[in-house]
């Protein structure tokens, strides 16, 4: 065991720093444990920002990882609204904006990622929007239920899965909605047109207006307030507000000027760790969403920004640090819930990866399991209020399974049987 007089310190207030030191002090690590967030609320779990806590159906205490009386009842020392400008790898310290300076043995980095934003004018004005953290979703849910009062406009740049919930949650409130995605389908760089034209129907039924293969050019509004939404094939969308879904970025700027190795940037970018999530030093070890892992089963990189990637990597890293051995190579995992549609989606196989696409069940009713597959071997799958089914799914992706495909669409015969 560990040293009791050594000192652990995560620099990251999300799930997986929270779930890390939960984790130190249950595999026994009696040393100090040190938490630093630059955010002043107790760390909590992002998926309720776009779903339950959005839509007014969860309470604001329900989105916390452990009670506020967790942390010191663990003894957890909690830096809150505190800021990492500095790692000094030689010190073996950290150094906070407010100048002071903390010791480490173990650093965690579990920074996490950060919404890109428009590079367009009129982002300035008070009615555009992100969401990634609890205080962008504290100020969304009033804007939406204000839309939804004044039969207001949202226009939402992008429809990833943060776009596409937030579209679900606006129609919701009752708000007008206008979905600007460059792409031909929602959803286009994960699932592919196959199963993404699924999702743009879906929306346009409870009344969402997509404009598909343009950009925002210009958000124009007066006295400070949003009026329209400009795009560049010369359209222009009535709006009250506006949000930006163009996707994350890694928070890898304080590895990035520690010298750490960091993952090719065409590839997602974050900090580059192993199978164990130790970064290029040896003492520094990264996971979450800025954690760009090696992961045998795809033979790539993968940088993974959901929450079971946060849930299990902060707790690897955590036993890492430990002295344990551990190989984090489970297969990416990640739901969503709009509408009456729930989902459940495991792998990876973006487009240019796969070749094929089956089907099992009815994708009319929305009742289904899609499978992308590269030359029969089943790289990824997605169960669409179809339940109880991701433990297969996942293990014939571990497996590397090429199984008959016609047996694979056929919902009679049972996924466990294609296991061997």
């Amino acid at each position: 065991m560990v040293d009791a007089d050594q000192t652990f310190v995560i620099v990251g207030g999300g799930l997986a720093g929270a779930k890390a030191a939960e984790t130190l002090r249950s595999e026994g690590f009696t040393g100090r444990v040190i938490l630093i967030s630059d955010e002043r609320d107790h760390p909590y779990e992002r998926p309720p920002l776009s779903k339950g806590y959005l839509l007014g159906k969860e309470e604001r205490d329900s989105v916390f990882v452990h009670e506020p009386g967790w942390y010191a009842q663990a003894d957890v020392e909690l830096h809150l609204g505190q800021t990492v400008v500095a790692i000094d790898r030689a010190a073996k310290a950290v150094r906070l904006g407010d100048g002071a300076a903390i010791r480490y043995d173990k650093l965690l980095l579990v920074t996490g990622a950060e919404p890109r934003r428009l590079d367009v004018p009129g982002t300035d004005l008070a009615g555009v929007h992100h969401l990634r953290r609890l205080a962008h979703a504290d100020r969304l849910r009033h804007v939406l239920a204000s839309l939804g009062r004044d039969n207001g406009h949202l226009v939402i740049a992008g429809a990833g899965w943060i776009g596409l919930e937030i579209a679900a949650a606006a129609r919701e409130y009752g708000a007008e909605v206008t979905v600007v995605e460059p792409e031909p389908t929602p959803l286009h760089a994960v699932l592919g047109p196959e199963v993404g034209q699924m999702f743009a129907d879906l929306h346009a039924e409870h009344g969402v207006r997509f404009h598909f293969g343009a950009r925002l050019t210009e958000i124009t509004g007066q006295d400070g307030m949003v009026l329209a939404a400009r795009t560049d094939d010369g359209e222009e969308h009535p709006a009250h507000d506006v949000l930006a879904a163009i996707g994350a970025a890694p928070r890898s700027a304080l590895a990035e000027s520690a010298g750490l190795e960091l993952a090719d940037r065409a590839d997602g970018g974050g900090i580059a760790v192993d199978a164990s999530l130790r970064t290029s030093d040896p003492d520094i070890y990264a996971a979450g969403d800025v954690a760009a892992v090696r992961h045998a089963l795809y033979d790539t990189r993968l940088r993974v920004e959901h929450w079971a990637n946060a849930l299990n990597g902060g707790p690897a890293a955590a036993r890492a640090m430990l002295g344990q051995d551990v190989t984090f190579d489970r297969v990416p995992y990640f739901f969503s819930d709009q509408y009456d549609v729930g989902l459940e989606y495991s792998g990876w196989a973006p487009p240019g990866t796969y070749d094929q696409v089956v089907v099992r069940g009815d994708t009319g009713k929305r009742e289904f399991i899609a499978f992308w597959l590269r030359e029969g071997q089943v790289l990824a799958g997605m169960n669409v209020n179809v339940w109880d089914v991701t433990e297969p799914i996942q293990q014939l992706i571990q497996r590397g399974t090429r199984p008959d495909p016609d047996a694979l669409a056929d919902p009679s015969t049972p996924l466990a049987s294609l296991l061997t």
